[in-house]
Order: structure tokens, then sequence, then C-alpha cells
């Protein structure tokens, strides 16, 4: 008897200790790297990019919504900031050019941040001002008096200190100061959410298109990166936290690398490097650019609205989840809808709406219309009450949820 209890104390000084230690503080800082195809990230293997996703991994992404659906969506680069900032295409967040008007009933990742109930400190190393004024409207009433804790930009309106030069070289000096601002506000404030968004390589492209000069300042902006990464490692071996790191693009380039906006494939073709082990979505050809907000979220254990949520056309690309690439077709009085499974035994529930009253501020009446098995990958939905009709549809399984519209006839 004597033994046992000297055992069972024994096995209980092991298992307390490790109870006893808290779990790690999480934090995220995604950057935007303005322009670059994914065929040229591959050809130069930037030295930093490629040491994130050494600790998590590479792949090619794409942008620019489906080509002829409903969602398709401009491959300019405001319009690609605001896919990644809300999880959904142009015909939600109205983001269409580099004027932009978003309708901000479509929550940012820094709106849903700021919802938490615990406190949660961002920030912004922006070489574009109207990124943090227009695309996450700060101290706008329809974003709820969005407030950011540090905001390093306005340098793009400084001609003072950034007077124009040749090649547009002073958006370059503008990217070096934002790096550098970056690492340090990383390193010695640590927002618990970050954005960065570098600017030249996009204007390098404009200008020179495929070239040795756009390579050049391709590896420059990879140094860049390396001085966020390089303060990220920093906080994890002085501090008791863990970070994720997102490294993307917008859009990619035309074929002469000078143009983009259209959807051939090299335009449309994006690419996210991250040290986060990630799950089987994080592959072509379905893995976009919208799957950047949802990802950050399940990392940092953040609670999303339910209809904010529901409207999201992202999944998270890290932990489980059980179904992708939701479609839906119409035939006569029927809507069929399509996935594809990660998980066969998942349940996968339907829900359905006739509204979209979201978008106006509004909240939609969503009605459950069937489950089955993900593994089914198929629900055929009957729609002869409004045959012709707007529908739109969520497929709800355990560790993931896929969204898509059916417009009207």
């Amino acid at each position: 008897m004597t033994r046992k209890i000297f055992f069972r104390l024994a096995l209980l000084a092991l298992l307390v200790p490790l109870a006893a230690f808290p779990a790690k503080t999480k934090k995220a800082v995604f950057v935007i790297v303005d322009g670059i195809p994914a065929d040229m990230i591959e050809r130069l293997a930037p030295p930093a990019i490629y040491e994130i996703a050494a600790q998590g991994a590479y792949a090619r992404a794409y942008c620019g919504g489906t080509v002829g659906r409903y969602d398709q969506t401009p491959t300019i680069s405001a319009v690609g900031y605001a896919s990644a900032l809300t999880a959904t295409w142009a015909n939600k967040h109205n983001v269409w050019d580099n004027s932009p008007r978003p309708n901000y009933n479509y929550w940012t990742i820094f709106r849903i941040a700021k919802a938490q109930k615990k406190p949660v400190r961002t920030a912004i190393y922006s070489s574009w001002t109207d990124n943090r004024t227009v695309l996450l409207g700060e101290g706008r009433p329809e974003t709820g008096d969005l407030k950011m804790d540090y905001a390093v930009d306005g340098l793009d309106l400084d001609e003072k200190n950034y007077p124009k030069e040749k090649d547009d070289l002073h958006i370059f000096r503008i990217d070096e100061a934002i790096s550098e601002a970056a690492a340090e506000g990383i390193r010695n404030d640590a927002p618990d959410l970050s954005w960065v968004y570098l600017w030249y390589t996009d204007d390098a492209g404009h200008i020179y298109g495929n070239s040795d000069y756009f390579d050049e300042y391709t590896m420059k902006a990879d140094r860049q990166i390396a001085r966020i990464w390089e303060a990220v490692r920093y906080r994890e071996t002085h501090f008791d936290e863990e970070w994720m790191i997102v490294v993307t693009t917008d859009h990619g380039r035309g074929p002469d690398g000078h143009h983009h906006g259209g959807q051939s494939e090299r335009e449309r073709t994006t690419w996210i490097s991250t040290n986060i082990r990630p799950n089987a979505h994080f592959a072509a050809p379905l893995l976009s650019i919208t799957d950047i907000n949802p990802s950050i979220c399940r990392y940092m254990g953040f609670e999303v609205p339910r209809d904010v949520r529901w409207e999201q056309d992202g999944m998270p690309f890290i932990g489980r989840a059980d179904i992708e690439d939701l479609t839906a077709e119409r035939h006569g009085h029927t809507i069929e809808l399509n996935w594809k499974s990660l998980d066969d035994k998942a349940p996968a529930t339907i829900y359905a709406a006739t509204t979209n009253d979201f978008r106006e501020g509004g909240t939609d009446r969503w009605t459950k219309v069937g489950k089955v098995k993900a593994g089914a990958g198929t629900f055929t939905f009957d729609a002869s009450a409004a045959p012709e009709g707007f529908y739109k549809f969520v497929v709800v399984t355990p560790n993931n949820h896929l969204c898509c519209w059916s417009p009207a006839k």
C-alpha cells in the first residue's frame, strides 16, 4: 500500500507543474507586400519568406473571386486588401478599385478583434494612409468608432520628408521606414494583432515589368520582412508568447509584369507563407486571400458573431476543417449545393436565407433546410417556392462552415 501511495504522489508531482503552467500569450501579424506574383517568389526563393514557411508552410493561393460568377473581383490592390481584411469578395465588401468605398457591414479582422471580451491591442504599419482611414474606417460610426492602438502611416502624404523621386523610389524609402517601425513596435509594444503593408514592389512591376529591377526590389522587400520576422522571434525568445505570422500579396500580374486588374491566371495567382502548420485546405487551387482573416481569428481564439461569420467567404487554413469549396447550381426548381469533404463522417447542416439584409446593416432570417454527412458532398434544395428568387446558403459542420449565393435569375 505504501509503495502505491508513493508512486501516486510521484506521478502527481510530475503532472501538477505541467498543469500549473499557463498557456503562452498568442499574437499575430500579417504582412501584405504588394503585387508579387507567385512564380516570382518561387523563382527567387526570398530567404525570409521561405524561412517563415520552413516552420509552417508556403502555398499558392488566389485572389479575384470566381471567374464569371457573382463574386468575380478585380485583381487590384485595395480590393485585395479588403478581401484579406474582411474574408469576403467585392460583391460584399464593395471595394472595386483604389478609390475605395467599403461596405463596413462586412467586418474587418480589426473590428472583430475590438469586439472581444478581453481587450485586444491592435496596430497598423502602412505605407498607404487610406488603409487605416478608409479600408479599416477608423473613427467612423459605421465601424463602431474603431480605434487602432498603434498606427504608423501618413508618410505617403509627407512630401517634405519624402519628396517624389525617379521611379517612385520615395515609396521604397517609406517602406523602409514602415518596416523599421513595425519591427520596433513588435519588439517593444507587442500588439496582439498587427497589419504591415509594403508598397514599392507594385510600383517596381508597373514601371519595369518582369525585370532584374523588379527582382531586386522583391528581394529588398524580403529584407524588410526579415526585420519583422526577427522582431517576432525576439518576442518568442524573451517573452512568454507564441506568434503567428502570415505574409502574402494582394494580386499577381499580367504576363509582362507591368499590369494587373484582370482575370488571367497570373493576375489571380497569389501566395501565402506562414509559420503555423496548416491543414489540408492550405493548397492550390482552393486556398485564397479570404482565408487569412478566419485563420488568424482561429489562432487568436476570437469569437466572431454568427451573422458576421456566416458572410465570410474564406475558411481557416489552420486547425481542423471538414468541408471546402461550396458551390450552388440551379436545375429548374431545385438548387444543388456541392462541396468537397475533408471528413466524411462530420455532420453538415444546411441553412438558407432569401434576403440579403445583412448588406444594409440588417439581419437575415436563416432557416434550417437539411442535414447530411459531409461525405455526401451534395444537397438538393427545393426552390419551388421562388424558383427565380435570390438565395444564400451556409453549410455548417463541427469544425468550419462555408457560404455561397444563388443570385436571382
